[in-house]
């Protein structure tokens, strides 16, 4: 279960970053997708130490 929730806030957190940054331009979405999945991370595994542990 704990994989499945790091997962689905890492695509969520991506696909927001991407969809924040790709009107400036593909890179800037690129790189704001992937500063959202590490933002993803951290929130999948406080969300798991909160309420999965």
């Amino acid at each position: 279960m704990k994989k499945i929730i790091l997962f689905i806030s890492i695509s969520l957190f991506s696909w927001l970053g991407w969809w924040l940054g790709a009107p400036v331009g593909i890179m800037t979405g690129y790189f704001a997708s992937v500063a959202g999945g590490m933002i993803g991370v951290y929130v999948g595994v406080k969300f798991n130490r909160a309420y999965l542990d």
